[in-house]
């Protein structure tokens, strides 16, 4: 469905029992909300309602001009009001990626409107800041960071029949084509990409502990978060608080571990 909100339309799956306990579900980049989609049917056999969100740069009435128009803080202004568009007063918050980002965002700053958080891929941003700091190898596995960055990035990732799109999403197979062939689409890659462009760490800098109880998910063969950042979360959250490490799992953890990340957003919602 289309659930406006702020002056932009998003385009929101709206699943499971209509008496579920809500769950809203935040993507990351390259991906969209269908990343999600092998997680849902354990989350509506659990009775749950789920909201799986396209965030702006994604939804096509979402797609401001300009890369300050993707500053953190408006992704967490366009959470607040969907739920708001959606008469949800609070929600059990699952996020990968840069959803994960937001999600934690939005839990530290706005707890009122999070029941649970289980975050996915990317630790507390204060804990991964501390490791960029002192970690060189954290460092080094953020160097794609100013490349996606720049301004040739739109042709890095789509040159060569999407080569490089394709190589980054290869540990979840053939579900990969659904995103290469979606950034085709005409000025979404350059939205999405505007979410690097415009990050800066004093979005994050002040953001401190987070009280609601969370979940972070880590897995070992992520290229992006190593472990000092997974295990320094601990100190920011004041929660109830679970770190998940799951082996053998990269990045892309919905897709290529559905059923391993289910038990852990289940056993985080309580049910």
């Amino acid at each position: 469905m289309e659930v406006k909100a702020r002056g932009l339309t998003f385009e929101v799956a709206e699943q499971g029992p209509a008496d579920g306990a809500p769950v809203l579900l935040l993507h990351g980049f390259p991906q969209d909300r269908r990343e999600f989609d092998p997680l849902l049917p354990r989350l509506h056999a659990a009775g749950l309602r789920t909201y799986a969100m396209d965030q702006r740069g994604y939804s096509p009435g979402a797609r401001p001009s300009g890369a300050q128009a993707y500053r953190i803080g408006e992704a967490v202004a366009d959470v607040l009001g969907v739920l708001d568009a959606l008469g949800l007063e609070s929600v059990h918050l699952v996020g990968h990626d840069w959803g994960a980002q937001v999600g934690w965002l939005v839990a530290g700053k706005h707890p009122e409107r999070v029941r649970t958080l289980t975050a996915i891929s990317v630790p507390h941003p204060r804990a991964l800041l501390l490791a960029l700091r002192v970690r060189p190898t954290q460092r080094a596995r953020f160097a794609y960071f100013p490349v996606f960055r720049s301004a040739g990035a739109e042709r890095l990732l789509l040159g060569a029949d999407a080569f490089v799109l394709r190589r980054m999403l290869a540990p979840i197979g053939d579900r990969a084509r659904l995103y290469v062939e979606a950034m085709r689409e005409p000025g979404r890659l350059t939205t999405a990409l505007h979410w690097y462009r415009a990050f800066r760490s004093t979005d994050i800098a002040d953001l401190g502990e987070i009280t609601v109880p969370t979940t972070y998910v880590w897995s070992d063969r992520d290229g992006v978060v190593g472990l000092t950042a997974a295990l320094r979360t601990a100190d920011w959250v004041r929660g109830d608080y679970q770190l998940v490490a799951m082996r053998g799992v990269s990045h892309w953890v919905p897709e290529q571990a559905p059923r391993e990340l289910g038990d852990a957003v289940l056993a985080r919602i309580g049910v």
